[in-house]
C-alpha cells in the first residue's frame, strides 16, 4: 500500500502495481482509502481539468448548463403538459419536469463521461502508477458544477411558483449525494467494461435514452399500476427523482423507492469495484 512518504514512480511496472483493493478480502471488495487520499491532488487536477476544458471550449461557457435543461423542460411542458395533459401530482408542469430532468441530466452525463474516462486518459493510465479509480471518479466530479447550477435553478423555480417548503427539504442534500453515489457506481463499472468491450461506448447512448423513458421524469410513479411498482423500483433513479420532487414540494416520501435506490447503490458499488479490480490488471494490454 502506498504511504504518504513514497514517491510516485516515473516508470512503474503496470503488471506489478499495488492493487486498488485489498486482495485478502475475497467476499467483499474494500477500497484502499489511504492510497486514494495519497493521490488526492491528482483527483483535484483531473477534475479541474475536465471543468476547464468543458467551459473553455464552449463559446457560451457555463450557460449551457442552464440552456440545455431549460430547453428540454420547455419542450416537455408544451407537449406533455399542455397538449397531452399528463398528471403531475399537483405540481406546476415546468417544476415537475425540471425536477426530473435535473438529476437525470447529471446522471446520464456523468455515466457517459465516466465510461470513456480510462480510454481518454490512456497515456496517463499506462505510464504512471496511481489508483485508476481516480479517473472515472474525476470524470463524475467534473460535472458537479453543472449539478450545482441545475439544483440552484430548481430551487429558484420552486420559489417562483411559490412552493411552501416543509421539513422534507432537508433531505435534498442527501438525495444529491445518493445521485452522485449512483453515478460513480455506474461510471466505475462501465469505465472498466469499456476498456475490455469497446462496443459499450457505442451502445451506451441508446441504453441511456431508453433508461430515461423508464424513469419517472415525464410522468409520476402514480400512473404506473401498483402491481408493477416493484419493476420501477429496480431503476435506482426512480427513488431519487420521486424523492427529490417530494423534498421540493413537501409531499410524502416513497420510502420503498428510497430503500430500493440505497440497496442498489450499495450492490452496484460492490459489483463495480469487483469488476474494476479484475479488469484493471489488463488495462495496459487492453488500452
Amino acid at each position: 500500500m502506498v504511504t504518504a512518504s513514497e514517491d510516485i514512480p516515473s516508470q512503474p511496472s503496470f503488471r506489478t502495481k499495488r492493487p486498488l483493493v485489498n486482495d485478502s478480502q475475497d467476499s467483499l471488495t474494500v477500497i484502499d482509502l489511504r492510497e486514494i487520499w495519497t493521490y488526492r491532488e491528482l483527483f483535484y487536477f483531473l477534475t479541474l481539468r475536465d471543468i476547464k476544458v468543458r467551459y473553455k471550449q464552449a463559446a457560451m461557457g457555463a450557460a449551457w448548463a442552464i440552456i440545455q435543461p431549460f430547453a428540454i423542460m420547455f419542450i416537455f411542458t408544451v407537449f406533455f403538459g399542455f397538449f397531452m395533459r399528463l398528471p403531475t401530482n399537483g405540481m406546476p408542469h415546468a417544476l415537475f419536469f425540471y425536477s426530473g430532468l435535473a438529476p437525470w441530466m447529471f446522471f446520464s452525463a456523468a455515466v457517459g463521461a465516466g465510461s470513456v474516462s480510462l480510454i481518454n486518459n490512456s497515456n496517463l493510465v499506462t505510464k504512471v502508477y496511481f489508483p485508476r479509480i481516480i479517473v472515472p471518479a474525476a470524470a463524475v466530479g467534473g460535472l458537479l458544477v453543472d449539478l450545482l447550477i441545475t439544483c440552484a435553478l430548481l430551487i429558484g423555480l420552486a420559489l417562483y411558483y411559490g412552493v411552501s417548503w416543509t421539513w422534507e427539504i432537508v433531505a435534498l442534500p442527501g438525495l444529491i449525494l445518493l445521485l452522485m453515489w449512483l453515478a460513480l457506481d455506474f461510471s466505475i463499472w462501465l469505465a472498466a467494461l469499456t476498456v475490455k468491450y469497446r462496443d459499450i461506448r457505442h451502445a451506451l447512448p441508446f441504453v441511456l435514452q431508453l433508461w430515461m423513458f423508464l424513469t419517472p421524469i415525464m410522468y409520476p410513479l402514480s400512473v404506473v399500476p401498483g402491481k408493477w411498482h416493484w419493476v420501477m423500483y429496480l431503476n435506482p433513479l426512480t427513488g431519487v427523482v420521486e424523492s427529490l420532487r417530494s423534498s421540493i414540494t413537501g409531499q410524502s416520501f416513497n420510502w420503498r423507492a428510497i430503500a430500493a435506490s440505497l440497496v442498489i447503490a450499495l450492490a452496484m458499488l460492490l459489483i463495480s469495484l469487483q469488476a474494476f479490480r479484475r479488469i484493471e490488471q489488463s488495462f495496459a494490454d487492453l488500452i
